[in-house]
């Protein structure tokens, strides 16, 4: 079964209903099947087959989703990429993941210079106005044509780079049975979500959050109402206006919402399900929402660009295993190894390892993009080794102890401390850095760093800031700078991350 094999499906059964809704414009499911098939005949005289990468650099709206399901139609593979990265970050993805065709808005055409020149054979397909060089995205779409078979072994269709811990993101290459079995059917059996649902998005439709939702709604039939960019007000309006029933978000978002929410309860009665993830959601928090919206449920889960949703937590269960998440999604098996590969005992903790058949063929990746060694040290004997810590009680539920390597999870976005740490040593006045996460009222978390400066050199934390902003996305840059003489380290010359947290929880505890 392939994504675009079931959106066909919908536009044959029920081709009047909304399939998408963005700002104005309002697409059934014939007319979107329809439109995906012109774009997809456009992208093949463009020289698109199976197998080749489509980058989709696009804010919000229809034409991404046009995109990526005609890329799907031709067996290609769509690399989704966030319109919040920097140049710079943009430049590594499109680099390593050698895309035939570089999808942008022509609004960002200078941010993107020179980066579709360093690609061979790589074409410019744009939306908005359109330069000599460039191909118009109404050009594309306008296009008509046969459409060449795809190949059953055609199997993958994204890669999406993660947050890389080493400062370089790698792509993790995610078939379509992954999202089909993810978004189409472990979902609707956990959550009870369907063909009747409205679901809203509030992030980037590149973000895990926003790609989940839009998959589940076009897996099952829906209708997926799409936000170009997030506003608290206006998503309340959005709920009330269009009906909405489903809504994916993080506590960050729940936050953003709770004021409009409070000051007109009924705007949102039509929610029936909260699909939460991203970093923990406080108790207090979840109360205060279900206490103004009675008709909803909250239902959360761990997951992970790699691993899709490992483990799921019930509404009831929001409040008797506040700190667990949840417990094995049914048919994903979990082990906690310790560092001989044993199993740990119960409530014991472990290296967290994940499988579900073979890589691909159900919620785990395929492999990491052009990276087999990588690929091997990730999965072995088909198990998924995530990195994390977490122990498991008697009762299965599962609670993580502590994060992938040093990440940061703030307002639902994965930031990975080497990344930052890079950026900031690369400052001319910087000896060394190290980046922690601490508590954040708003976003759950935000980053701060601890800087080390050259003898002699001065900076102040503005400038170290504004630094970051120009090498890595606004999300990831420091929110506080702490400037020390020495950072605290052990025998092998490592930074003391728990030292400095700490230290951070004091100078915090005093401003």
């Amino acid at each position: 079964m392939r994504l675009e094999h079931v959106l066909a499906g919908h536009a044959l059964r029920r081709p009047a209903h909304p399939a998408m809704v963005c700002g104005d414009e309002r697409v059934g499911y014939a007319e979107l099947h329809a439109a995906v098939r012109r774009v997809a005949a456009g992208l093949a005289r463009l020289g698109v087959g199976a197998g080749d990468r489509v980058l989709v650099f696009l804010p919000n709206g229809v034409e991404f989703v046009q995109l990526m399901y005609a890329a799907f139609t031709l067996g290609a593979i769509v690399v989704p990429v966030n319109i919040r990265l920097t140049a710079r970050e943009v430049e590594h993805i499109a680099t390593d993941s050698q895309p035939t065709v570089f999808a942008y808005h022509a609004d960002t055409r200078a941010t993107l210079a020179g980066i579709v020149a360093q690609l061979p054979g790589c074409c410019a397909v744009v939306t908005g106005e359109a330069l000599a060089g460039e191909v118009a995205f109404g050009d594309l779409a306008g296009a008509a044509g046969s459409l060449p078979p795809v190949p059953l072994d055609a199997e993958d269709c994204m890669i999406i780079y993660t947050s890389g811990t080493t400062g370089k993101p790698k792509g993790a290459v995610i078939t379509h049975a992954n999202q089909l079995i993810q978004h189409g059917y472990i979902n609707a059996v956990e959550w009870g979500i369907g063909a009747d649902d409205r679901y809203l998005v509030t992030t980037p439709l590149a973000h895990r959050t926003g790609l989940g939702r839009l998959t589940n709604a076009l897996c099952l039939g829906g209708t997926v109402v799409v936000m170009g960019k997030f506003d608290s007000a206006l998503a309340v309006e959005l709920i009330w206006r269009e009906k909405i029933t489903v809504l994916g978000m993080v506590p960050t978002v729940a936050r953003m919402l709770l004021p409009h929410i409070e000051r007109d309860p009924h705007k949102c009665a039509s929610l029936r399900r909260l699909i939460v993830t991203g970093e923990a959601f406080p108790v207090e928090l979840k109360r205060r929402v279900i206490s103004l919206l009675p008709n909803a449920q909250i239902c959360s889960f761990f997951a992970m660009t790699e691993a899709g949703a490992v483990t799921s937590l019930g509404h009831a269960e929001q409040f008797t295993h506040p700190a667990s998440v949840g417990r094995p999604t049914p048919g994903v098996e979990i082990r906690l190894i310790d560092d001989a590969g044993r199993d740990v005992a119960v409530d014991d903790v472990g290296e967290l390892l994940v499988r579900a058949g073979p890589p691909g063929r159900y919620i785990t990746l395929r492999a990491y993009y052009n990276r087999p060694q990588e690929t091997a040290a990730a999965i072995r004997d088909g198990w998924m080794h995530t990195g994390d810590l977490a122990r498991c009680d008697a009762d299965g539920y599962l609670y993580i102890v502590d994060r992938k390597k040093d990440m940061v999870i703030s307002g639902g976005y994965n930031i990975y401390t080497k990344e930052v740490e890079q950026a900031l040593v690369s400052h001319e006045a910087v000896a060394d850095a190290a980046v922690i996460g601490v508590p954040d009222a708003v976003y759950g978390e935000a980053v701060a760093a601890f800087v080390e400066t050259k003898p002699g050199a001065a900076a102040n934390a503005e400038a170290l800031i504004e630094h970051c902003r120009t090498l890595i996305a606004g999300y990831k840059k420091p929110k506080h700078v702490f400037f020390v003489d020495a950072l605290p380290r052990n025998a092998l010359g490592k930074a003391l991350k728990n030292d400095l947290r700490r230290m951070a929880a004091e100078k915090l505890a005093k401003t």
